[in-house]
């Protein structure tokens, strides 16, 4: 499972997100967000992280060109775009840059065509998004198959096991259900955030393998069970 930490503002909380298990951190560039950060700010925690750690900085609307650019000055690993970017400006972005993610309102009536996107992965967040709040999970069912999709909107420690089992996710996002305040991430929930997260899909993997060794086993044992029909008589 593919778990991002989003709304990173500091070292620290960047650190920690990493050492827990988080596979990749969000950088807010969006103007009026609580959690908003300075490309300065972002590009000295991003120097401090180990290296290989997978980062994003999230941008509304703006200038392709600036996205980029800031993407590459400051050593993103890619952009997610949370506006409404038309998909010619995606596809200019995506052939800039190695990593894009591009997010839809969960309710968005153009979303069985998110396969279009030449983004590598599709987000699905809540109408208002940072606001804590879940989307109707069965709305994941509208996006097309063969895409990876990652959800977010409202999710925390308390219900991310029913959001995965609900909708078999890629990866989910994580902001507000991890944090002490706007911005300052709590140590106990982002653990414990990470932690049901991977544990599930390790829970499903396991019960897949079971349930492969069960129909093997009944494929072995079939074999076994006298015919009649093959005696020849």
């Amino acid at each position: 499972m593919f778990v991002k930490i989003c709304g990173i503002t500091n070292e620290e909380d960047a650190l920690l997100a990493i050492a827990m298990g988080a596979d990749c951190l969000g950088f807010n560039f969006v103007h009026g967000s609580p959690r908003k950060i300075s490309t300065t700010e972002a590009e000295s925690i991003i120097k401090r992280l180990p290296h290989g750690t997978v980062t994003v900085g999230i941008f509304k609307n703006e200038n392709p060109d600036m996205i980029v650019s800031t993407v590459t000055q400051i050593g993103l690993s890619g952009a997610q775009l949370h506006g409404r970017e038309p998909v010619s400006e995606v596809r200019w972005i995506r052939k800039r840059l190695p990593f894009v993610i591009q997010a839809l309102q969960a309710e968005d009536p153009h979303l069985s065509s998110a396969g279009n996107s030449p983004a590598d992965i599709i987000l699905l967040d809540a109408q208002t998004p940072g606001g804590g709040r879940t989307f109707d999970w069965r709305l994941v069912n509208n996006a097309p198959s063969g895409i990876r999709l990652m959800i977010a909107g409202g999710l925390n420690p308390d219900n991310i096991e029913e959001a995965i089992r609900r909708t078999r996710p890629y990866g989910v996002d994580v902001a507000t259900g991890v944090e002490s305040k706007p911005g300052k991430k709590d140590a106990s929930k982002m653990q414990k955030f990470i932690d049901i997260a991977k544990s599930v899909d390790k829970k499903s993997e396991n019960v897949q393998k079971e349930k492969n060794s069960e129909d093997y086993d009944d494929e072995s044992n079939a074999s076994l069970i006298y015919d009649w029909a093959d005696d020849g008589q």
